[in-house]
């Protein structure tokens, strides 16, 4: 499928972050130089999906200061929209990285409290103004994560698309860490803002921390037994997309994606990915290209087949972001292929 994308941006809302990574095999506790870049589930999407020609605009708080600079400039460079993006006082959101080497595997620190974004309150973003003349709204489970806060900002944020009358497409990112540093009840929290969505990105892990039931992810037909189940609990709800990750070492890992629909489904071949670069921002990138494809009225197969695509090849580049054009994509074989020359 090769559309032009309709009129009408996604607007990305989350938090920046600044990533700073040793050299792969270089504990963090023994490095004497990091390597900087810049990333966020949110923005990786927002990024992705501007290089690939759909208007996307930026929902966010920065600090001001360099670190924050580098960050828009970051937007910038792939074209998303950076004028919903507020400068404030503060610090910005950091995570080290240490990336897998041999059978080590990667590990993530978060340095986040307190950051620019984490303190922003609703009042301070200009909902309205990003979301007018929106086709849908993006934003995470990793905002309400960070705490209270986080809480009212993403509950907010699905208020403020429900007025307008703005789609909302959820992703889970369920991180863990997160939730276990506060006194929370994620199951409740992520209920309320799923039941605003029209779009999950989600597995049956998912379904089962929403519905408080434990479903299998062992073949197509348990996978779509959690879909069903997740469509009968929330009614708006349309299009559920995951992955399926197989991992051989921390270098060679078997990815296949999935989208179901109310009424049909389709789940891929397994692609085996090796040598993998980075993994971190996959996820991100596999979103985009569903939320692609969603735009422009695709069906199951294609985003399913276009999300595992992008997400196959961020495995290949470094840092969390994917930035690659229409033509690029379009012409990308997910099994791998030669030199173009």
């Amino acid at each position: 499928m090769t559309a032009s994308p309709k009129s009408g941006h996604v607007v990305c809302f989350g938090e920046l972050l600044a990533r700073l990574s040793p050299e792969a095999g270089t504990p963090l506790a023994r490095a004497h130089s990091l390597a900087l870049a810049i990333g966020g589930a949110e923005a990786n999407v927002a990024i992705a999906l501007a290089s690939l020609g759909q208007p996307a605009a930026m929902l966010s708080t920065v600090p001001d200061n360099p670190l924050g600079l580098r960050a828009l400039a970051a937007l910038g460079e792939a074209g998303v929209d950076q004028r919903f993006v507020r400068r404030a006082a503060g610090r910005m959101g950091l995570y080290l990285f240490e990336p897998p080497s041999g059978p080590i595997g990667g590990r993530v620190t978060y340095d986040r409290a307190g950051s620019a974004f984490a303190m922003a309150q609703p009042e301070d973003f200009d909902f309205a103004g990003a979301l007018d003349g929106a086709r849908l709204l993006h934003l995470s489970g990793i905002t309400p994560a960070l705490g209270p806060d986080g809480v009212a900002l993403a509950k907010k944020a699905v208020a403020a698309a429900r007025a307008a009358g703005v789609p909302i497409c959820f992703d889970g990112n369920y991180r863990a860490s997160l939730w276990g540093a506060w006194d929370c009840d994620p199951q409740a929290i992520l209920t309320e803002l799923v039941e605003a969505a029209t779009i999950l990105i989600g597995n049956h892990r998912d379904i089962s921390l929403l519905l408080g039931k434990s479903f299998s992810g062992d073949g197509p037909d348990r996978r779509r037994e959690a879909a069903e189940a997740a469509f009968a609990r929330f009614p708006d709800l349309a299009a559920i997309a995951s992955t399926a990750r197989h991992i051989e070492s921390s270098t060679t890992h078997g990815l296949a994606a999935r989208v179901d629909l109310r009424e049909s489904h389709w789940q891929t071949d397994e692609v085996r990915i090796a040598p993998v670069v980075d993994r971190i921002g996959t996820g991100d990138a596999f979103a985009a290209g569903v939320l692609l494809r969603w735009l422009e009225d695709g069906s199951a197969q294609e985003m399913a087949k276009t999300g595992l695509s992008l997400a196959v090849m961020k495995h290949g580049i470094p840092g969390d972001t994917i930035a690659v054009t229409r033509a690029q994509l379009e012409s990308f074989l997910p099994a791998g292929a030669d030199v173009s020359r």
